[in-house]
């Protein structure tokens, strides 16, 4: 009996562990309405997943998305609000920097023809969670031009066209 009830309380805590590292996102334009989600996983051996659908983008290009570092999508301020990219390490921009990357740097993203960016884009140098690569509160950035991953401080990857806060 007592080794079925150790059972019992090891597969609760199994499931408690796994809706701990899970998160989900909300995106808003420039005008502040909604236009898209993004659903973001922690992975047992580290890093993060992310799953992201985010519409009324420039169609047919590369795009920059980005973890930014403060939990804020003002849209009134042209998401200026989010801060600069995630950066815990104090590194250069870019995967082409000798000093790089931020750990909120990401690889471009393509927006299709329907102007909507569809992406599984996983990242080794971030955590779901607040420790110090933590990214829970902090929001995901798609921005309106590719990111040359070398200009500093953000890649020349111009606006800020979709903003949402990791919850």
């Amino acid at each position: 009996m007592m080794t079925m009830t150790i059972a019992v309380l090891a597969l609760g805590g199994a499931a408690t562990a796994q809706d701990a590292a899970t998160a989900s996102a909300s995106f808003v334009d420039a005008d502040g309405k909604a236009n898209g989600n993004a659903e973001l996983t922690g992975m047992a051996a580290g890093g993060v997943l992310i799953k992201l659908e985010v519409t009324g983008l420039p169609a047919n290009q590369w795009v920059a998305f980005h973890v930014h570092e403060t939990g804020s999508c003002d849209h009134k301020t042209n998401h200026e609000s989010a801060g600069g990219h995630f950066n815990p390490g104090s590194k250069e921009h870019g995967y082409k920097s000798a000093n790089g990357p931020h750990a909120g740097d990401m690889p471009n993203q393509y927006v299709g023809s329907d102007g909507a960016l569809r992406a599984e884009v996983y990242s080794h140098m971030v955590a779901l969670d607040d420790g110090d690569n933590g990214i829970k509160g902090r929001p995901l950035m798609v921005h309106a031009k590719g990111d040359d991953y070398e200009s500093q401080p953000s890649g020349d990857a111009g606006d800020r066209l979709a903003c949402a806060v990791i919850e």
